[in-house]
């Protein structure tokens, strides 16, 4: 007969005594949570979790906008679960992942993703390093006033999963009613929360825990700016052509009075301050603009994601460049802010890029140009494309 429960570490061990007429003793349950284990095998373990919450994070980095809702590593490992079931979408093809991609930052190499009602409208951003940005709204307009209110909108639009309420879309509540039918959502709700109970700001909270978990910081960027008192100085492991690169990016140009480079560098880190390389929340348009609901220019697009990781260690790009998907490359990226055009009706371009009111000429030339390509390469890691923590447990 079954004497006492403990629980120790999140496992329950079931102590007992057993008479000699007492012939069940065997039969004893040994997993409470048989669901978990029957659909994820040895990929998640709720007996020994994933560190999520105490993962080095370098000391030069001082920024962390977790504080309100702190990377646990039982809130994320459920986030990881959710991020990745395609269960989340009205017709269980889609999933986060399919518009975010581990092996390419976590985010998309198609100019916009598909989702369960066609396309989206715009491409998907990367979320390297979400946690280590001031900007604290999301999505490339920003209309997401946090990370939490973000992870379920996209579940709730028409056009991405499908949970929209409307257009003849089942409402958010039929998803939650779904979730909860499923066994292993049982179990790691009651695992997190202490009840099976699932509600939209549990999942917002174990998703957001889980984006915020997902960093890099074991670029060559890293490994000289831990060997270096500050940004400016030379990293004793860049060649003669990063160094370049890194100092074009961080020294703010000399303009003339028709807007043309004279001397310094370019600017980047104007809107793009080392060492996190997260967006300037003051910043305006780009000078990107598309169209808004097939009429007129858009250009509401403000955020971008850190430049950590926009491409791969070996240059390959993790997917087309900004809201509308429409740069290539690194170089058509660079090419973009050498010579910026005022659109008619934009009325929102960014100062920066318009000294005396008028489009910047940063006049690069090749050298410049290859300098600071090779410095972008250096804000890559490798280890956030391969870390089983976040892949998919299923």
């Amino acid at each position: 007969m079954i004497k006492k429960i403990m629980l120790l570490g999140g496992i329950y061990f079931f102590l007992t005594s057993c008479n000699k007429d007492d012939n069940n003793y065997e039969n004893l349950p040994t997993n409470l949570y048989p669901n978990v284990e029957a659909t994820f095998g040895s990929s998640l373990d709720l007996g020994n979790l994933d560190n999520y919450a105490t993962q080095f994070i370098p000391t030069y980095i001082t920024k962390d906008n977790s504080i309100l809702n702190p990377v646990t590593d039982k809130g994320a490992t459920l986030g990881r679960v959710l991020f990745y079931d395609k269960n989340l979408s009205s017709d269980n093809t889609i999933s986060c992942s399919n518009c975010h991609v581990q092996a390419n930052a976590f985010s998309d190499l198609a100019v916009v993703s598909d989702g369960v009602n066609g396309t989206t409208t715009r491409h998907s951003m990367r979320l390297i390093n979400t946690r280590f940005a001031n900007e604290s709204k999301f999505f490339w307009d920003e209309r997401a006033l946090s990370l939490e209110l973000q992870t379920t909108m996209p579940i709730k639009d028409h056009g991405e999963m499908g949970f929209s309420g409307a257009n003849g879309d089942p409402a958010f509540g039929i998803l939650i009613t779904k979730l909860s039918t499923i066994g292993y959502y049982k179990e790691l709700f009651k695992f997190v929360y202490g009840s099976e109970e699932i509600t939209e700001s549990k999942i917002q909270t174990a998703l957001a825990q889980f984006v915020r978990s997902i960093q890099s910081f074991d670029s060559k960027y890293d490994a000289g700016r831990a060997l270096t008192a500050n940004d400016n100085q030379p990293f004793s492991n860049f060649t003669a052509q990063e160094n370049l690169g890194k100092n074009l990016f961080l020294a703010p140009p000399v303009f003339n009075a028709a807007s043309s480079r004279t001397g310094g560098g370019v600017g980047c880190a104007g809107c793009h301050a080392a060492p996190e390389f997260d967006i300037d929340p003051n910043t305006g348009n780009n000078g990107i603009i598309g169209t808004l609901n097939g009429t007129g220019i858009d250009i509401t697009n403000t955020r971008a994601p850190s430049l950590r990781d926009l491409v791969k260690q070996d240059g390959t790009t993790n997917g087309p460049m900004m809201h509308t998907g429409n740069l290539a490359t690194v170089q058509n990226t660079i090419g973009h802010y050498g010579t910026i055009n005022l659109a008619p009706g934009n009325t929102n371009l960014d100062p920066r890029l318009r000294p005396n009111g008028i489009g910047q000429q940063l006049n690069l030339n090749a050298t410049e140009v290859n300098a600071l390509i090779a410095f972008i390469k250096t804000l890559s890691g490798s280890n956030v494309y391969v870390d089983a923590k976040w892949s998919s447990p299923f």
